[in-house]
């Protein structure tokens, strides 16, 4: 699990401090094996460092909290600062086109759709991206995933030609009415 308790984020001047995640919800993101084993190997190689930056406000007290990615100067990592030294570089590199489709939050975006691709439920994509109100993720944040056309195909066909479905078929529909 991830325990998403705060965030870098950017007051007057660009200057960061340390506040309450978005929407200010505390929440346990199921963390994947693979990205497990691929923070593990990143900590290898670059230790968490201990940044401390005042809390919610530019004069707040301040909290010191361990950072498993920060800038290449060992500074809290923002999102202007990825975008701009990481994140549209490698866009560039890729031919990938700059700008707010290709943003930060299209990653919020991409990682909902492929939970949503997948059969999570919405309650859970809401709670895992820190939404209040489900609806409003599924206004925002789902997109068609390549695979879709191919698993509306198969569910269609498996409705006609599966024998264990044939009291689901289209004729089902019309026998109460």
């Amino acid at each position: 699990m991830v325990h998403v308790v705060r965030q870098v984020k950017l007051l007057r001047l660009h200057r960061p401090v340390f506040a309450p995640p978005k929407g200010g919800k505390e929440r346990d993101v199921p963390l994947p094996e693979s990205v497990g084993f691929a923070l593990a190997k990143h900590l290898k190689r670059y230790p968490a460092v201990r940044i401390t930056l005042p809390w919610k406000t530019l004069d707040g007290p301040p909290v010191t909290a361990s950072l498993i990615f920060t800038g290449s100067m060992g500074l809290s990592l923002d999102r202007n600062r990825f975008g701009d030294r990481e994140w549209r570089p490698a866009l560039r590199a890729a031919g990938v086109e700059t700008g707010r489709d290709n943003g930060m939050h299209a990653l919020r975006r991409f990682y909902a759709s492929v939970l949503m691709d997948a059969g999570e439920s919405v309650k859970a994509v809401s709670e895992y991206l820190g939404h209040h109100d489900p609806g409003f993720m599924l206004r925002t944040c789902t997109h068609l995933m390549p695979s879709s056309g191919k698993r509306t195909r198969a569910a269609v066909d498996g409705v006609f030609t599966d024998e264990d479905s044939i009291h689901d078929g289209p004729d089902t529909a019309q026998e109460g009415a």
